[in-house]
C-alpha cells in the first residue's frame, strides 16, 4: 500500500535562512507560531559583525574624546578618577555621567546652536550621533545596542540593519537641531532608538505570527523607557531619540518583510524545487503589502526632507514651544534647562581665579589660573547655573 507524504511547512525569514517547525496540528492555529524572542538554540545562526563594528567604533570615539578632553592638563588635576591621567573624567558636579567637558563636546562635533546657525557647521549632524556624554551613558547605550542589534542583525541581516541605523541616526540628529540650545548636545541614542522602532514595527506588522507578544512588547518598552529617561540628564538629546524612533519605525515597515510560509522540497525534486520556492519567496517579499510600504517610504522621505530644510534654514522651534525644553531636560539644583548666554567677570589674584556670573551675581574661586578660554567658559557656565 502506497503512503503519500505531505510536505512539511517551514517559516522562511526575510534573511532566507531555514527554520524547521513541525507540521501544524489541525484546528490549532497557534501550533505554527513562534516566539518573538526565541531561545538561542532556535535562532538563526549568522555572524553579527556589523554590531561588533558599531560597538568598537563607539568605544574608540569615546576614548579619543577623553584623550582630547585631557582633564588632568586642562583642569589642573581637578578630575574624577585621577589615576587615569589624561583620560580622567570631569568632576561629577560638572558632568554626572563621568565624561568630558562641554567645550570638548563642542570641539568634537556636538550640536550647538551658535555653531550650527552662526558658523553653519551642519556637518555636526554627522558627528554628534557617535558621541557619548560619559562612561555611564556609553555602557548603557552599548549594552542596549548589543542586545537589540544582535537580535535584529541575526534575523534581518547586516545590510538592512545598517541602513536603518545610519538613517535613523541622521534624521534624529537633524530633528534635534530644531530644538538645540546654546548647550552642547549629543545624539548617540538616535540610531539605537531607530533599531528599537524597527523592532517594534516588525512585532506589530507580524503580530499574529508570534507567541509571547505581550512579554516581547514589555521588553521593548522597558529598554526604550530606560534609555529615554537617561535623555533628561545633561548633554543627552531626547529629541534625537524621538526622531530616531519615528524614522526606525517607518523604515522597519519598509525594509523588514513579513516572514513567508513555504514547503520543503519533496525527495524526488530536490534542488530544482528549492530554487523555484526561493525565487517565489523573493517575489512575495517584493510585493508584500506594497501600499503600506510605499506610504511609509513617502512619510519617511517627507520627514527627512522637512527636517533637513528646516535645519539648513536655522529654524528654532523653542521660540514657539516654551515647554519643549522639558522633554529634553529636568531642572535641578545642579543644572538649569534655561537657554541663557553666560558671561562672567574674571579676577586673578594669588594664583586663584575668581569668576562672577554677570547674570545672577554668583561667584566661585578656583585654585588655578593657567587655563584656556574654552575651559574658562565651561567654569563660567558651571557658576551661572
Amino acid at each position: 500500500m502506497e503512503v503519500t507524504t505531505e510536505p512539511k511547512t517551514q517559516i522562511d525569514e526575510a534573511s532566507h535562512r531555514n527554520l524547521s517547525f513541525s507540521t501544524p496540528i489541525a484546528g490549532n492555529p497557534s501550533s505554527d507560531k513562534l516566539p518573538f524572542f526565541r531561545h538561542r538554540s532556535r535562532q538563526i545562526k549568522r555572524d553579527t559583525w556589523l554590531v561588533s563594528v558599531f560597538v568598537l567604533l563607539q568605544i574608540v570615539v569615546f576614548a579619543v574624546t577623553m584623550g582630547v578632553n585631557d582633564c588632568s592638563g586642562n583642569s589642573n588635576g581637578h578630575c574624577a578618577a585621577k589615576l587615569l591621567g589624561r583620560f580622567s573624567f570631569q568632576p561629577l558636579s560638572e558632568n554626572p555621567m563621568l565624561g568630558p567637558s562641554a567645550s570638548t563636546f563642542e570641539h568634537m562635533g556636538g550640536l550647538y546652536w551658535n555653531a550650527l546657525v552662526e558658523k553653519h557647521e551642519i556637518w555636526r549632524v554627522l558627528t554628534s550621533p557617535w558621541l557619548h556624554s560619559g562612561l555611564f551613558h556609553l555602557l548603557i547605550n552599548l549594552g542596549s545596542l548589543i542586545f537589540v542589534g544582535i537580535f535584529m542583525e541575526q534575523r534581518y541581516g547586516p545590510l538592512r540593519i545598517a541602513v536603518i541605523y545610519f538613517l535613523s541616526g541622521l534624521v534624529g540628529s537633524l530633528f534635534a537641531v530644531l530644538f538645540v540650545r546654546n548647550i552642547p548636545s549629543i545624539c548617540s541614542g538616535a540610531a539605537f532608538f531607530g533599531l528599537i522602532g524597527a523592532m517594534l514595527s516588525a512585532l506589530a506588522r507580524n503580530w499574529n505570527l508570534y507567541t509571547s507578544k505581550v512579554s516581547a512588547l514589555v521588553i521593548i518598552l522597558t529598554i526604550s523607557t530606560v534609555n529615554f529617561l537617561i535623555g533628561f540628564l545633561p548633554y543627552i538629546d531626547n529629541f534625537a531619540n524621538i526622531g530616531g524612533f519615528i524614522s526606525g519605525f517607518l523604515l522597519g515597515l519598509v525594509l523588514l518583510f513579513t516572514p513567508q510560509l513555504r514547503q520543503d522540497p519533496p525527495p524526488h525534486k530536490g534542488k530544482l524545487f528549492e530554487d523555484d520556492m526561493r525565487s517565489s519567496t523573493r517575489l512575495k517579499e517584493m510585493f508584500d503589502r506594497p501600499v503600506l510600504r510605499i506610504v511609509c517610504l513617502v512619510l519617511f522621505c517627507g520627514i527627512f526632507a522637512g527636517v533637513l530644510v528646516a535645519a539648513c534654514w536655522g529654524v528654532n522651534l523653542n521660540r514657539y514651544c516654551n515647554w519643549c525644553r522639558y522633554v529634553d531636560c529636568v531642572p535641578t539644583r545642579k543644572w538649569s534647562c534655561s537657554d541663557m548666554t553666560t558671561s562672567c567677570e574674571a579676577m586673578v589674584s594669588d594664583a586663584q581665579l575668581t569668576l562672577t556670573c554677570m547674570a545672577n551675581g554668583k561667584f566661585r574661586i578656583f585654585p588655578y589660573t593657567n587655563i584656556s578660554q574654552a575651559r574658562t567658559q565651561d567654569l563660567c557656565t558651571l557658576v551661572c547655573t
